[in-house]
């Protein structure tokens, strides 16, 4: 077994290489390009580059959002925990995930909803951009869909990427459906990671626009 010796801080860009060699000739907009290549990076799963929906001018939209210093809000602290501090702190944005607070807790108890369903209440009550990004609770999108129905809270971007089996397809298919400007990993397969991976990516995207160029 011959094995291939790379330096740590080599590795992503090795890693990045890799895919774009194993998918060949397949053609992808550069717009999304950087989003693709990463949720391939973070799951090792080509799926991914067939399952990926964008909607119009998301990326542009979602740039222009963290520019204005964005709320990030996440449905859970796992995904949180993987959204680049540094590159927050860079754009002037913040990232939050209200499921472990006690109020969250105490409204979920007494509305019998599930504390995504809570969340995503108290979220639509942030006055800053939002970027609502889902990698595990498909009742947050239901809300999130409901919510822009009644027109109580329309966040600028909504990232779906819930992984699993119940209702996670058609929540999905609501935000697509809504019209709100969305990144969506259709089909079962999403996560924290995916979520926290799409947010980190279109942070990268944000610095290298913001380079000088020479």
């Amino acid at each position: 077994m011959n094995l291939e010796y790379v330096l740590p801080s080599e590795i992503e860009k090795r890693s990045f290489e890799i895919i774009e060699s194993e998918l060949g000739n397949v053609e992808i907009p550069d717009d999304i390009k950087p989003i693709v290549i990463r949720a391939i990076h973070t799951t090792a799963d080509f799926d991914y580059y067939n399952n990926l929906f964008f909607s119009d001018n998301v990326v542009e939209i979602a740039l222009r959002t963290l520019q204005r210093g964005a709320v990030i809000v996440t449905d859970t602290n796992m995904a949180r925990s993987g959204i680049n501090k540094k590159a927050l702190e860079r754009h002037g944005c913040e990232c939050v995930c209200y499921m472990a607070d006690d109020d969250i807790a105490r409204s979920a108890k007494l509305n019998g909803t599930t504390r995504a369903v809570a969340s995503v209440d108290k979220a639509s009550l942030i006055d800053r951009p939002v970027i609502y990004a889902v990698g595990n609770a498909p009742t947050a999108l239901i809300r999130l869909s409901e919510h822009i129905k009644n027109g109580t809270f329309l966040p600028e971007v909504i990232i779906g990427a819930p992984v699993g089996f119940v209702n996670v397809v058609q929540s999905k298919e609501m935000i697509i459906e809504s019209g709100v400007p969305c990144i969506v990993a259709r089909g079962r397969k999403g996560g924290s990671n995916v979520a926290a991976a799409i947010c980190n990516a279109l942070l990268y995207m944000l610095d290298a626009k913001n380079v000088p160029q020479k």
